[in-house]
């Protein structure tokens, strides 16, 4: 997919239904989706967290983290974790827009980011946060049948888990759900997936 593909595709697109309301006790934080354009096409930066890290060692994630109290906006907290983790300035970015949020299974309300990240970047990750940075083509990430889905009894609920293998990386959970959540937004293919939301 190239970068006016996805533009057109994003923006003339509806949403997929927004989760209900956040629920009191779930912290606010925000991800990036930074999307590089590519000769081949699109990619999206992905880090794998260092595996020292408390919460989520050694999962592949998107840049992102909890909000700061001095964050102007959930859009801030997203250039300013990616800037902390990856080295990256805001000005190698350019906003396109938001996914709805979501709630997580480790009680946050996640506000996803969508940007353009200028294709000469160079990120020098925080390697007390990110063990490896890479990209992975968009259009691996946005065909449903690279999704496999994992569903179990949750507080007397079906949750659902998804599973997205890539070369020698698992992107799961949140991070497999938020860019699901951008393939039904740009794709229209809503309709090819299971009803059930992973957390």
């Amino acid at each position: 997919m190239t970068r006016d593909e996805l533009l057109t595709r994003f923006l003339l697109t509806l949403p997929p239904e927004a989760a209900a309301l956040p629920r009191t006790g779930l912290d606010q934080a925000a991800v990036l989706l930074p999307l590089v354009e590519r000769d081949s096409g699109l990619h999206l930066l992905l880090t794998r967290r260092s595996s020292q890290l408390r919460h989520h060692g050694g999962q592949v994630s998107l840049p992102g983290g909890r909000r700061d109290p001095g964050d102007e906006s959930l859009i801030a907290t997203a250039l300013r974790e990616t800037r902390e983790e990856l080295g990256i300035a805001a000005r190698q970015l350019q906003i396109l827009g938001c996914l709805p949020p979501r709630p997580t299974v480790s009680r946050f309300w996640v506000q996803p980011v969508i940007g353009l990240l200028d294709p000469n970047y160079v990120a020098t990750p925080n390697p007390d946060e990110v063990a490896r940075v890479f990209e992975v083509p968009l259009g691996c990430l946005l065909d449903p049948r690279h999704y496999h889905a994992w569903t179990f009894p949750r507080e007397g609920r079906a949750h659902t888990v998804w599973f997205l293998p890539w070369q020698d990386e698992l992107i799961w959970g949140a991070t497999a759900a938020i860019i699901r959540q951008l393939a039904e937004q740009t794709t229209g293919w809503r309709q090819h997936w299971p009803a059930n939301e992973p957390g």
